[in-house]
């Protein structure tokens, strides 16, 4: 199922975002559980946006936005096992992805 309005790669791996690859959600988190990890995951970006105009401690709030990331599969080890390397934050023409990514920009494919 798809959150965002961004093409995912055909493996569901990433998402695309002005050429950049962003890893994906682990697929195999049940629905409950990650919502609520979404849920802290905002929370967490609220509190950094609010440390950051002086109230609250940054790199605490940076911190759980972090764990929530880790905890969601978005960073930290990849949940996939089959070896793939990951290629979070790679630019896409940079990374196996490069001919698909390239077909969307040229209107030949739709994610």
């Amino acid at each position: 199922m798809s959150r965002a309005p961004y093409p995912t790669t055909p493996d569901g791996r990433y998402f695309l975002v002005s050429g950049r690859l962003w890893r994906s959600s682990d697929p195999s988190i049940p629905e409950d559980r990650r919502q609520r990890l979404v849920t802290e995951l905002m929370d967490a970006r609220r509190a950094v946006k609010e440390a950051k105009r002086g109230r609250g401690e940054l790199a605490a709030a940076r911190e759980r936005v972090n764990a929530a990331k880790i905890a969601l599969g978005e960073r930290g080890p990849v949940w996939w096992s089959d070896g793939a390397p990951d290629f979070n934050r790679h630019m896409a023409k940079n990374t196996p992805y490069a001919a698909w990514a390239a077909a969307l920009e040229s209107g030949g494919g739709d994610g």
